[in-house]
């Protein structure tokens, strides 16, 4: 029995899609949750570890976004569950900018794993392309997007290529005791993302370049001003050549290309209409 947590965020959904029953999906609201045929809905909270004890029961293999719960508890409850291998989504910030806080914290939940005495695997994603739905009420709105660093480029990474490897690592040999660097195909900048929704959606989407210290006014409202400082850091304040490197990762281990962000708007178009 493999579970999935975070089944319905981007990466969730796309890996439930992927894989084969037996296959149970973690959710708060199993009665309004809409899975895939074949899919077990079951109860729990990352947020409090105590619920997980009957969803973990006869897993073998769990999949496990980092830093939605207290993760110490939650590698402590899969490992008296007995479960066998984690497969671990943390961030490629963990070796291209390991001096932020969110870095450090990813790179401890890292550790913890390896600590566990489960099997382990870690996929490091770049800047999900699904990161722009945070434009759809403006761009629904027919308003001017917004967004700092409009020229830098970074090798956005489409959530369903992550899925595709969490499923070769949940499912097949030789992945275990890895740790996967996930990118695009491309670089891509802010202002292509919006380029390439446009025409996803066939009419114009106005944009503009605003400065970091705006940028940083209006995310410190919702991460706080540190997170916000670590976040622009990492669209185009503090790159390297570490975080722009295109990787071949995702290609070598599922034998087909990455997906490009274009691919990702035009699949998501509705949800700017």
């Amino acid at each position: 029995m493999i579970l999935v947590t975070g089944a319905t965020g981007n990466i969730g959904r796309a890996l439930l899609k992927e894989l084969n029953a037996p296959v149970r999906a973690l959710t708060r609201d199993p009665a309004r949750a809409a899975f895939p045929e074949g899919v077990e809905a079951v109860q729990g909270d990352l947020a409090e570890p105590a619920t997980l004890k009957p969803a973990l029961e006869g897993v073998r293999a769990l999949f496990l976004v980092s830093r939605v719960g207290p993760d110490a508890e939650i590698i402590e409850a899969a490992r008296q569950a007995g479960v066998e291998h984690v497969v671990l989504v943390s961030s490629i910030t963990a070796q291209t900018h390991p001096h932020l806080e969110p870095a450090r914290e990813n790179l401890a939940v890292e550790q913890l794993l390896k600590e566990s005495g489960m099997a382990w695997t870690i996929l490091r994603p770049t800047q999900f392309a699904s990161n722009s739905l945070m434009w759809a009420p403006t761009i629904r709105a027919s308003e001017t997007v917004h967004a700092p660093y409009a020229d830098t480029a970074l090798p956005t990474i489409h959530p369903a290529d992550i899925a595709a490897v969490a499923r070769l690592a949940l499912t097949e040999p030789g992945h275990q005791g890895r740790t996967y660097p996930l990118t695009g195909p491309e670089p891509v900048t802010a202002r292509q993302q919006a380029e390439s929704i446009a025409t996803a959606l066939g009419r114009e989407v106005p944009f503009a370049e605003i400065s970091r210290r705006q940028a940083h006014a209006q995310m410190a409202e919702a991460f706080g001003p540190a997170a916000a400082d670590a976040v622009l850091d990492v669209m185009g304040g503090d790159v390297n050549d570490e975080l722009l490197k295109v990787r071949d990762t995702v290609p070598h281990l599922t034998g087909r290309p990455a997906r490009t962000f274009h691919e990702w708007a035009t699949e998501h178009a509705q949800a700017f209409r």
